[in-house]
């Protein structure tokens, strides 16, 4: 998935995405939606308090691998969507509305509480994290994988405001849109995900 998000950024900007079969086309896209899905719900910040260090650190891996392999499909489907001349049956109501699930729920529950201590708040309801789920945040890996992540969904968050300029959404779906461009805003450490926003804000007040 991660090279295909990459070759789909390549024919989107060759320009010639137009030129694959239609029926196959919108067969990836709802091949990329399962994926997409997949990861779309997944708590990155559980904290098992009955688990060793090694064993929640594994843990931690696979579900941030699953996270990272539905971003990548995301933008596989967002390149799709918004390479020019598309035909209008790429632009699928269901793909459209996983991806922006998908990017809202992990820069609320992933995202925002790494870059932001405000909203680093323990998934069970007990205040602040414990330092055993802090150390984890904290390792150097993870913050690899975090930051891979983070530029994975400013690129999500940047190609939503393409896609505003292209196709005509539903009511709702502006309104989740709206949301999640407005929230980076009163995020602290997130200047690059900001300046993605402003586009993406920008798209929804001309829309």
């Amino acid at each position: 998935l991660s090279e295909l998000g990459s070759e789909s950024a390549k024919i989107k900007a060759m320009g010639i995405m137009d030129k694959l079969s239609t029926d196959k086309t919108v067969k990836v896209l709802n091949i990329l939606e399962k994926n997409i899905q997949d990861g779309s719900k997944l708590s990155t910040l559980l904290n098992h308090n009955n688990d060793t260090e090694d064993e929640e650190r594994l843990w931690r891996d696979l579900i941030m691998e699953r996270v990272t392999k539905s971003a990548d499909a995301c933008l596989t489907a967002i390149n799709i969507m918004t390479s020019p001349n598309m035909p209008k049956a790429v632009y699928i109501e269901d793909v459209i509305e996983r991806v922006i699930q998908y990017t809202k729920f992990h820069l609320q529950n992933t995202l925002y509480p790494q870059y932001d201590p405000v909203y680093r708040v323990d998934p069970h309801g007990g205040g602040v994290l414990s330092s055993k789920a802090k150390r984890a945040k904290c390792s150097t890996h993870k913050q690899r994988v975090i930051v891979m992540l983070y530029n994975k969904v400013c690129d999500i968050v940047s190609s939503l405001s393409e896609l505003l300029e292209i196709q005509l959404l539903t009511d709702t779906t502006i309104l989740q849109v709206s949301s999640m461009g407005i929230t980076p805003f009163f995020v602290e450490n997130v200047s690059e995900l900001q300046l993605c926003a402003i586009k993406l804000v920008t798209a929804v007040s001309d829309f």
